[in-house]
């Protein structure tokens, strides 16, 4: 599950990306669709950085994937897609 605001950071990144050279944002999905797929397989890999949020870094790009688990529900929710040097308060106003 992916909170709406995660999808956003995801199009404005990949329109950066776009911008900044043709085909680069296909990388850069690839490289976002990699790293949940990784968390998925392991979700409690990542420590918990504050809450009861996580974060995965990106292979490639200097992302994360910040998330946490629903235990009751048996999901993982996406809560954003940010830049490692974004201001990190912005994922904790989302939980």
């Amino acid at each position: 599950m992916y909170l709406e605001e995660a999808l956003l950071d995801v199009k404005e990144a990949k329109e950066w990306y776009k911008n900044q050279k043709q085909g680069l944002q296909k990388t850069f999905a690839y490289d976002i669709k990699n790293t949940i797929l990784r968390l998925l397989m392991n979700p409690y890999i990542h420590a918990v950085r504050y809450k009861n949020v996580r974060l995965a870094n990106a292979t490639i790009f200097p992302y994360a994937v910040y998330y946490f688990i629903d235990d009751n529900a048996h999901k993982i929710v996406i809560i954003g897609i940010l830049h490692n040097h974004r201001n990190p308060l912005v994922p904790k106003n989302r939980v």
